[in-house]
């Protein structure tokens, strides 16, 4: 086995090579056309490396038309690459820079690891209102809002807080923590970096990283922009966005504000959200552009927490079948279990429950370029939350007493982050090489107070119908963590030839805790308070290789980092306090090709995390000596015609423990809870260009069997849904005001499937449901 562990990565590193003859068809004309490629320049405009033109047949028509004007002549004069230029969108979107993957301004092509950038048309177009909706369309990667732990994500067999979510670039806690559910209105684009990415956002990233990136001022004309929606369950959405030059030379502006209420499926539950964010940049001359920014983000539920698995002896006819299956025991021996039709809609919450949030950013900062091959950049942040869950949270079917048993819990957050992010890039040339570098410092200071319940209040109820009573009395302890962070960190690029190039990294990180806990009357707790410091080192070596003009094979080797206890903020003094470690193999190759019109990637993975941390049930945690992950991931997008496009993608993933034993049994070789072997999904569009042109688009999603625990006895069904939609753009003649009008109807989940979306670990007696068939109106407007 050994043997075999050390001869994989080198299988993967030459795999590349194999790939090749997926070009054959391109290669004679392709290698005709070889020229160099050099990175786009590092421009005091971070708002002008997001703009993407649009596609060709939409509202991007008339800039496209305009861009194919300037470079006529060029064209002409020499032939046209298969490589797109910059700022054109490709159809798997890879001509994008990716600010979360790298600090060097490449584009998602020019890195050697798998990157992924949904951008705010697509979510547009494919109606995702949350992050979540994103995520589950991203290649391989599913999510579920538990309440307890609001926009949960699996990606490459890794979850919840092994995977780092970014808020612009910035990271502000464990995702099980701090994480919430996001509306898409005021998001430029969501960025999916796959594999350890501790080099670019730090400790935690073992499984990745997913970065939010807010909507950015441009220069020139003042755009104005409105969105509203509503469905069959009585959710609504409204959006006003505007942004561009102002009256002041120099002053640029982005204003956005959005409102959401999405009501849940089961009774008495719904999520409603606000946010208000905008930013200026000022630009005071050709090198020196200043820019603030401040959001404020609120969010308010009635938490649905899924339903309990009921034995199937129990519910008679009423049990179903494609849901779950497997045999449990919690409190009771349950034997085989499924999913009481009659609790679809139920909602075992108290009367009295709530699920809030209310957060601030302020951002400021500078870029200069202090030469024409020097440029300097700053960013000061500060980070403000405030977030309470008052519920009842778990609901455990007895099967002696045939009622459900229900237990409280009370906890609430008051967070505080400031820090600092300064990048020194600089464009060199080494004994005849172009040479990239930038050399990045952050710090930060969090501080962090958890008031949490010290009781907890339960009582037995109906498994239908239940009288849903109130929280009754609380006492509450308290916990904190003050958290100083310190990183240095350097990331080149160097182009050993037209076609080749290596990129690297390293980043040696400082973390300092100081926790502190008190008793329900204020007394400090066992062992408390106590101080840890950890110093990681990881890092990224790997290249590109651009085989003919538009086919870039990779390959990389990359390490991570994180606290072994899975959340730094929770840290006991008497847990393992050492440091978890990944590292992965990945090789693949990324295919731009037929003038743009057609691309593919593909990508395959070894990451092997130790020392791993996982939930036991309740607040417990055992350790898993090791995980190991492996798998291969394959997306493609094309339009044969201007009318018709057609996507897909599929994941496969095999994701085990190994080592790990306990007293009382062994789960090595168990797969991680909410990990499917197989995510795939697919979907098509015809556009009719007739006087109001239509749009009539379908997509489905297949998600494999998963399991809800580390015990691997329950299974969550595999399942596959599909969502139809069609668009009418209004011409401009009909509303003069307006330049584009468009009116839309979706159908989600059309065959009405019951299935499981999500299971926390922490909570194994209830399965969240995924929401039943809805109808869905929007209409935007653009002028």
């Amino acid at each position: 086995m050994s043997s075999t562990r050390l001869v994989r990565p080198r299988c993967f590193m030459l795999a590349s090579a194999a790939l090749t003859s997926f070009a054959a068809l391109d290669l004679p004309a392709a290698v005709a056309q070889q020229a160099r490629e050099p990175l786009p320049p590092v421009e005091v405009s971070p708002a002008q490396s997001r703009k993407q033109a649009r596609p060709a047949g939409r509202e991007g028509q008339t800039a496209r038309r305009a861009s194919s004007r300037r470079s006529a002549a060029a064209a002409t004069a020499a032939p046209k690459p298969a490589a797109a230029s910059a700022g054109v969108q490709t159809p798997l979107n890879t001509n994008v820079v990716a600010e979360s993957a790298s600090r060097l301004g490449l584009t998602v092509r020019q890195i050697p690891a798998t990157v992924e950038v949904i951008s705010a048309e697509t979510m547009r177009e494919q109606g995702y209102r949350t992050v979540s909706e994103v995520a589950q369309g991203a290649v391989g990667v599913t999510s579920g809002d538990n309440p307890a732990e609001p926009a949960a994500f699996s990606m490459r067999g890794f979850t919840n807080s092994q995977i780092n979510m970014l808020y612009n670039g910035i990271k502000i806690g464990p995702q099980n923590m701090t994480s919430r559910i996001t509306d898409t209105a005021n998001l430029q684009a969501v960025e999916f970096l796959k594999g350890p990415a501790s080099l670019i956002s730090g400790e935690g990233a073992a499984g990745g990283s997913i970065n939010l990136v807010t909507k950015q001022p441009h220069t020139g004309a003042i755009r104005n922009e409105a969105d509203f929606s509503w469905d069959s369950l009585n959710s609504f959405g409204v959006h006003y966005g505007s942004g561009g030059s102002t009256n002041v030379q120099g002053l640029d502006y982005r204003f956005d504000i959005s409102r959401a209420s999405l009501n849940g499926f089961a009774d008495d539950t719904n999520t409603r959200t606000l946010d208000v964010s905008g930013q200026l940049n000022y630009r005071i001359s050709d090198s020196l552009k200043i820019w603030g920014a401040i959001e404020y983000r609120e969010d308010r539920s009635k938490a649905y927490w899924g339903a309990p698995l009921v034995p199937i002896a129990f519910s008679g006819s009423h049990a179903t079948s494609g849901i779950v299956s497997g045999n449990y025991f919690n409190r009771t021996d349950l034997g085989a279990v499924t999913i009481d039709d009659r609790t679809f809609n139920t909602n075992y919450n108290v009367l009295d429950n709530r699920n809030v949030a209310q957060e601030v950013w302020l951002r400021g900062g500078f870029e200069l370029k202090l030469a024409p091959d020097l440029t300097l950049k700053s960013q000061a942040y500060g980070y403000g939350a405030e977030r309470t869950w008052f519920n009842n949270e778990i609901e455990a079917f007895d099967s002696v007493k045939n009622q459900v048993y229900r237990e409280r819990f009370y906890v609430a957050h008051s967070q505080r982050l400031v820090g600092n992010i300064t990048d020194l890039i600089w464009d060199a040339n080494i004994a005849g090489f172009d040479n990239r570098m930038a050399t990045t410092f952050s710090s930060s200071y969090l501080d962090f107070v958890r008031p949490g319940a010290a009781n907890f209040p339960n009582d037995f109820v109906s498994l239908v119908d239940p009288d849903r009573g109130f929280y009754g009395d609380l006492t509450t302890k308290q916990q904190t963590a003050r958290i100083n962070n310190e990183a240095l960190s350097f990331e080149d690029r160097l182009k050993l030839t037209r076609t080749f190039a290596l990129i690297g990294g390293l980043r040696v990180e400082h973390i300092g805790l100081d926790r502190n806990s008190t008793d329900q009357n204020g007394l400090v707790n066992a062992n408390f308070p106590f101080t840890k410091d950890w110093a990681p080192v990881t890092g990224r070596i790997g290249y590109t290789w651009d085989a003919v003009p538009g086919l870039t094979f990779f390959s990389q080797y990359a390490t991570g980092a994180d606290i072994s206890a899975n959340n730094i903020f929770l840290l006991a003094p008497t847990q393992n306090l050492d440091l978890t470690t990944a590292r992965t193999y990945e090789t693949g190759v990324k295919h731009l090709f037929w003038d743009n019109r057609a691309e593919w990637s593909f990508s395959a993975y070894d990451i092997v995390r130790k020392n791993v941390y996982a939930a036991a049930g309740g607040q417990t945690l055992n350790i898993a000596g090791r995980q190991e992950s492996k798998g291969v991931e394959l997306a493609a997008a094309v339009r044969p015609i201007d009318p018709l496009r057609l996507w897909g993608n599929i994941a496969y993933v095999d994701a085990r423990y190994a080592d790990y034993n306990f007293v009382g049994g062994s789960f090595s070789g168990n797969t991680p809870p909410n990990v499917p072997r197989v995510v795939a999904n697919a979907g098509a569009s015809y556009r009719f260009f007739t006087p109001w042109p239509v749009e009539l688009g379908i997509t489905g999603r297949y998600v494999g069997d998963r399991y809800n625990t580390d015990a691997n006895v329950v299974t969550m069904k595999a399942y596959t849904v599909a969502d139809v939609y069609a668009f009418v753009d209004i011409p401009k003649t009909v509303f003069n005001a307006v330049d584009q009008a468009r009116l839309g109807f979706r159908v989600r989940n059309i065959t009405d499937k019951r299935y499981a979306i999500w299971g926390d670990p922490f909570y194994p007696d209830q399965i969240l449901l995924g929401a039943p068939r809805t109808y869905e109106l929007s209409a935007a407007f653009k002028w």
